[in-house]
């Protein structure tokens, strides 16, 4: 689950940039403050990848895609790519939450037993 989860958000790092370069031209934003708004969700990116394991850290991830959706009122493409990214997120942690399943009983089941002696 961390490893897809966290490629989602790195991805997500990449389009967030972008984003800010087309609402830098396009809104009536000052540029200061497109690239804090977005610098600010860039790291967040970045740090929610960390966190992902922890308790909460799939809730934040939630938050997140929500808001990435909400940019929308600002560069209305990241409506479409907002809920795109969105649908990764779910994919990654139902998936993500499957592999790990498959992986802890491969190891189980790969695990020398005990002599029962």
């Amino acid at each position: 689950m961390r490893m897809l989860g966290a490629s989602t958000l790195i991805a997500e790092f990449f389009i967030i940039g972008f984003a800010g370069l087309v609402a830098m031209r396009t809104s009536d934003l000052s540029v200061s403050t497109v690239w804090t708004v977005s610098g600010i969700a860039m790291v967040l990116c970045v740090l929610l990848c960390g966190f992902l394991t922890r308790p909460g850290g799939v809730q934040l991830g939630w938050v997140f895609q929500i808001a990435l959706i909400a940019s929308g009122f600002v560069v209305p493409v990241m409506f479409f790519l907002g809920a795109c990214f969105a649908a990764l997120w779910w994919a990654s942690m139902h998936f993500g939450k499957k592999i790990d399943e498959a992986k802890a009983r491969f190891a189980a089941q790969a695990a020398p037993e005990p002599d029962a002696a």
